[in-house]
Formats: structure tokens, C-alpha cells, sequence
């Protein structure tokens, strides 16, 4: 059982937050810099911690050098992300 989630994300930010849907993805912004992987680590461990998993259960299947993402999360559904996260709007 796992999930997909698109993700807009913005590096270098002032603080690691989920700000909330555009469009079809969900926004996020992290303080790590695009380089050697350290905004997808930092992206990924903000949502394994907001969805209430190890962080080792959330991994980049599209988009690693992009900042358009696409996640998948290990032991959720997408109801249980649609419940964390609310709807795409």
C-alpha cells in the first residue's frame, strides 16, 4: 500500500513549512539548498513527519532535480494523505 502526492517546492526558504495547494500541488517550502540532494531529504522528511511516518517510508519517484516533485509515501493511502492535507483544490 503507498500513495502519490505532486509537490511544488521551494528551496532556501526562511523555514520548512507546507503552505498549502496551487493548482494541483501541494507547496512546500524547506531552508536546505537544491544541491546534493539536500532539499529532497529535507522535503521528504517534513512530510514523513506531518503524515506520521518514518521518513525512510517517503521517497522522490519523479522530479529529483526539479522542483516540481512527485512523492511516494509507504503505508498510507490517498484518503489518509487527502485527510492530512485536505483536497487539491
Amino acid at each position: 500500500m503507498s500513495a502519490r502526492i505532486v509537490l511544488h517546492v521551494t528551496p532556501r526558504s526562511g523555514r520548512n513549512e507546507i503552505i498549502g495547494w496551487r493548482g494541483g500541488e501541494l507547496c512546500v517550502r524547506v531552508t536546505a539548498p537544491p544541491e546534493d540532494g539536500k532539499a529532497n531529504a529535507s522535503v521528504c522528511k517534513l512530510v514523513a513527519k506531518r503524515v506520521g511516518v518514518p521518513k525512510s517510508a517517503v521517497h522522490v519517484v519523479r522530479g529529483e532535480t526539479s522542483r516540481h516533485k512527485t512523492l511516494e509515501i509507504e503505508g498510507k493511502t490517498e484518503d489518509d494523505l487527502a485527510d492530512v492535507f485536505g483536497g487539491a483544490s
